[in-house]
């Protein structure tokens, strides 16, 4: 029997942490179209492999918003491949699941569902990749859910407040309250956490026995004043984070010692840029929890193509050429050649023994040509490498340094570094450049009507989705509404209406007024569309199937339907046969459904308090004996179960303050499966150094 046995007993729930996974990111390239598919079917065989309980993906499973029959066709067929078959679910949920699956008119996990059949359950919330759009609020996401294949929760229907309500699982002994948040516009966030309108509910009873686990996905790192997430901002309660977006792999949890939780960030399993953070080794999680206690374990993921970045500087190398050098551009081009095959010798190095790993690498040569230097042609340059890259057309990248002007007071101490600027603008969203380009416009053409976080949200649209009409109708509609605004307040002169315009406009930059007319004009495109029938979803072609939507054709629940004794499938321990009836720790016909409509609402479980509840400065743990028997423990899949009757309270924003010697999860971040990764008796021992 293998140590890792050993170690995951009854009570210990092991969860596969991925995020970023784009499925579909250049399906149609020659050389890269099937990496992202590769690699997604190695994180499924990794679930399989450790028999973990569940699979937790931080969002952007899909690179497009509206992924391809093709993208989705191969996304359904490793799902069902590998998540669905007959293990039994070793694990509960006791949360009320009308309000942890609210996208759904299927509100219970996919698990618990008598017509489906699922060993390793996927629960994932929405990336801004894959988030909801148009009048229904939809996403791919919701095609799984409604499909039996995935569990999509943290899905915020109010653009004004949020409350976060987890789902409560319990293995054993251990139990997890799992919340999710999906990817919401920076900015948005920002303020609603600024404002007290984020709230995150937590059980009323046993608050510290829980371990809280919170999956989100919005930038980590500063891009502006107000476009990314403090950490600060999350409440303090929390126990673990995984943060996803961020496509960089920090996935070994580093500590926050204000708010005295750990933050894991896996990052993306495919690299869709070509920036140093995409050049860290890719690795997904394996976290093991048992009571208070955690540990991950990081898996290297074997099937993602190399990728090697390197910056030049060509100013350093005076000792080989100078901008007044005969024949420096050809002498530039020739050192560029030959640092391109040091990163080609050193990738085939590692390749050796990986015959997962695909043949031809991504290399990026970053050349700082400032000072004189001349750029190559780039296109030349490539040919010489046509087959043995996977990015022949963009191996070389030229960015200038300019001097950026500064009144420099003290001349013997200066910052030459901040004198320095960089002038690529890599890594940039669309809202970013179009907010930058009208900082620096002149006033003569800046916007009059619309707002910047208006124009940026259109020009997005219209790029990553395709709305054609988007920019068009955003103008039409912010004109109407400033026409009817001038109208109601009678103005008249000229100068009036400019400075009537100028702050009517003002008046909703960065306001729920403003997100709410940036959604409502790009309904209204969405509806034009429609109507001319350019919609994928209702344009007909060969081979498509006219499908009806009514709402009345989903079968309410009759409870104990089973399959019937004569399907039972002998001993599999699922209750769906007569030998399996022996077993139900929960009703999970569907006759429950008709006993959680008639509970109480959710607000009317929930209680709140004038102040978040903070843990006790102390309690003690007992220690976690670990069973490493060799006999089988028959477990049946959990039955869908009332709603819960833990009730919840509110997390407010009020916090009292905590020692960091009284706080906080034991972890261990052991990659060895020879170790117990539950050591210590202390749930307030420390990470290992």
């Amino acid at each position: 029997m293998s140590s890792e046995n050993t170690i995951d007993d009854e009570d210990t729930l092991k969860i596969l942490i991925s995020t970023d996974i784009h499925l579909g990111y250049l399906e149609k390239d020659a050389i890269r179209g099937g990496d992202s598919y590769n690699t997604f079917k190695e994180i499924l065989e990794y679930a399989k492999k450790h028999q973990v309980d569940f699979i937790l993906m931080g969002g952007d499973l899909f690179h497009e918003n509206k992924p391809s029959r093709r993208c989705l066709h191969a996304c359904i067929t490793m799902l069902r491949q590998y998540c669905m078959g007959d293990t039994p679910i070793q694990f509960n949920i006791l949360s009320d699941q009308t309000v942890n699956f609210n996208t759904t008119k299927f509100p219970w996990v996919n698990y618990q569902d008598e017509n489906l059949n699922i060993s390793i359950p996927v629960f994932s919330i929405h990336g801004n990749h894959d988030d909801p759009t148009g009048a229904e609020g939809l996403c791919a996401l919701d095609l799984l859910s409604v499909s039996g294949l995935v569990n999509h929760f943290g899905h915020s229907q109010s653009v004004e407040k949020i409350e976060i309500s987890p789902i409560l699982m319990q293995k054993g002994k251990t139990k997890l309250a799992l919340y999710g948040l999906g990817s919401i516009p920076d900015e948005r966030l920002y303020r609603m956490f600024v404002n007290n309108q984020v709230t995150m509910l937590r059980p009323k009873e046993d608050q510290d026995e829980w371990f809280n686990l919170f999956t989100l996905h919005q930038n980590r790192s500063k891009h502006g004043p107000t476009n990314y997430i403090p950490e600060q901002f999350l409440d303090d309660f929390i126990d673990l984070v995984v943060w996803g977006h961020e496509h960089e792999c920090l996935i070994s949890p580093s500590r926050n010692e204000q708010q005295l939780f750990y933050v894991t960030q896996p990052g993306s399993s495919v690299a869709t840029s070509l920036s140093p953070g995409e050049a860290t080794k890719k690795h997904i999680g394996l976290l093991r929890v048992n009571g208070r206690k955690m540990n991950l374990q990081k898996l290297p993921l074997k099937t993602v193509r190399q990728f090697f970045i390197q910056d030049v500087v060509l100013a350093d190398y005076q000792d080989l050429f100078s901008p007044d050098t005969p024949h420096v551009t050809k002498k530039v081009e020739n050192f560029c050649y030959a640092k391109v095959n040091e990163m080609l010798e050193e990738a085939e190095r590692e390749r050796l023994g990986s015959p997962m790993t695909p043949e031809k690498p991504l290399v990026r040569l970053r050349v700082d040509y400032s000072g004189g230097f001349e750029a190559f042609n780039t296109s030349r340059f490539s040919q010489k490498f046509v087959d043995r890259v996977a990015n022949p057309k963009d191996i070389v990248h030229f960015l200038r340094r300019r001097e950026q002007k500064e009144d420099v007071k003290d001349e013997i101490n200066v910052d030459y570094g901040k004198l320095m600027k960089n002038t690529v603008t890599e890594g940039l969203r669309v809202e970013d450049l179009v907010k930058k380009y009208f900082e620096a416009a002149e006033q003569k053409v800046q916007l009059s009507l619309l707002t910047e976080q208006g124009m940026g949200k259109a020009i997005q649209e219209f790029v990553d989705k395709d709305e054609k009409d988007a920019i068009e109708e955003l103008i039409s509609y912010q004109l109407e509404k400033t026409q009817r605004h001038l109208l109601a307040r009678g103005v008249t002169t000229e100068q009036d209406i400019d400075a009537e315009i100028k702050n009517f406009r003002d008046s909703k930059k960065n306001t729920t007024e403003e997100e709410n007319e940036i959604k409502e004009a790009m309904n209204r495109a969405k509806a034009h569309r429609q109507e001319r029938g350019d919609d994928p979803a209702y344009r007909m072609s060969d081979g498509d199937v006219a499908m009806d939507s009514d709402e009345d054709a989903f079968p309410q629940p009759s409870k104990g339907r089973g399959r019937g004794a004569g399907r039972g499938r002998g001993g599999r321990g699922r209750g769906r046969g007569a030998a399996a009836s022996e077993i139900k720790p929960a009703s999970r016909g569907r006759g429950q459904k008709s006993a959680t409509s008639s509970q109480s609402s959710i607000m009317q479980a929930f209680q709140a308090t004038s102040q978040r509840s903070s843990r006790p400065a102390s309690f003690a743990v007992e220690d976690i004996s670990i069973d490493d028997s060799d006999e089988d423990v028959p477990v049946t899949k959990a039955t869908r179960p009332k709603a819960a009757s833990t009730s919840f309270a509110k997390y407010s924003s009020q916090s009292q303050s905590q020692s960091q010697s009284s706080k906080g999860v034991f972890f261990d971040n052991s990659d060895d499966e020879d170790d117990n990764p539950f050591k210590g008796s202390s749930r307030r021992g420390r990470k290992k150094t």
